[in-house]
């Protein structure tokens, strides 16, 4: 059976961040696709339109979807949309999708411009999300709050350094668990790999 994941990047990125993520996950028998998109002269929206005729492209037995950060709310607003696809699961890895409390911070400071399209449209807005697929959904969140950016607010604990663990619930979500590492250096643990690879396996991560 061919089985093809396909990566989704986060804000200000290109997919290049996840090279080591998707070795590592296509070593466990998958083909894997890195989908990029610009995040800051294009909304959620658009995105989401470009990523489901992406995939819609693509022929395979069965399709699973990454996504980090801002990429879990490009491919929650694609199955909002109601695309036709192959089965499979998804996994969300550190994705405010309920919003993100550091990017309306930037908004008060009158930074809001920084994440360009995708803050009025998605990471600045506050959403109470379902997850409107059959397929299943697993997240996964960063708990080590080391962070770099001296702008960041005070988040409440716990938190990856930019995204509050609360920030990634989603009802509907069919397993959750977190890692001890911080929002983007998540992507280079062997244990998020792993975690990853599993779930896209069985449905559940390992507790």
């Amino acid at each position: 059976m061919t089985e093809t994941v396909v990566f989704v990047h986060g804000l200000y990125m290109v997919g290049l961040e996840l090279a080591l993520l998707r070795r590592r996950v296509g070593q466990a028998g998958y083909e894997t696709r890195q989908f990029s998109y610009k995040s800051l002269s294009r909304g959620p929206v658009q995105n989401a339109a470009a990523l489901g005729l992406y995939l819609q492209a693509i022929r395979t037995e069965r399709l699973h979807l990454v996504a980090h950060s801002l990429g879990g709310l490009v491919v929650l607003r694609m199955f909002q949309d109601g695309p036709t696809l192959p089965p499979g699961r998804v996994v969300f890895m550190g994705s405010p999708v309920r919003g993100s409390r550091f990017a309306r911070y930037l908004g008060e400071l009158g930074l809001g411009w920084t994440i360009g399209r995708s803050g009025p449209e998605g990471l600045a807005a506050e959403h109470a999300p379902r997850w409107p697929e059959a397929r299943e959904l697993g997240v996964i969140a960063g708990t080590h709050e080391f962070r770099l950016n001296p702008l960041n607010p005070s988040l409440p604990s716990p938190h990856d350094g930019i995204v509050e663990l609360e920030e990634t619930r989603i009802e509907g979500a069919k397993d959750s668990v977190t890692i001890h590492s911080n929002h983007t250096g998540m992507l280079f643990t062997r244990e998020l790999a792993e975690q990853v690879a599993l779930f896209l396996k069985r449905g559940e991560f390992q507790h």
